[in-house]
């Protein structure tokens, strides 16, 4: 093994392991059916600054943290075959 193929293998570890922890942060949607038969209406406050919140702030790193994971995997297997 090259040092370059250690280096990406640890990354995309450590890639793995922080999306992990990422979406267990994350609380569940229960919304569901109760929603979907009741309307679920979205005129509170919470409803209106649901971009602000810590929820919504995981969701994006959450997206952040699947495209490095894809975009390291990529690499990783690019290096292996490359070399």
């Amino acid at each position: 093994m090259t040092t370059l193929e250690i280096i990406s293998g640890i990354l995309l570890l450590i890639s793995c392991i922080a999306i992990i922890l990422i979406v267990l942060v994350q609380e569940g949607k229960e919304q569901g059916l109760n929603s979907a038969i009741g309307g679920g209406s979205n005129d509170s406050f919470y409803a209106t600054n649901k971009s602000r919140t810590r929820d919504a702030k995981l969701s994006r790193i959450t997206k952040v943290a699947a495209i490095i994971l894809f975009v390291v995997t990529l690499v990783v297997n690019f290096i292996s075959y490359r070399f």
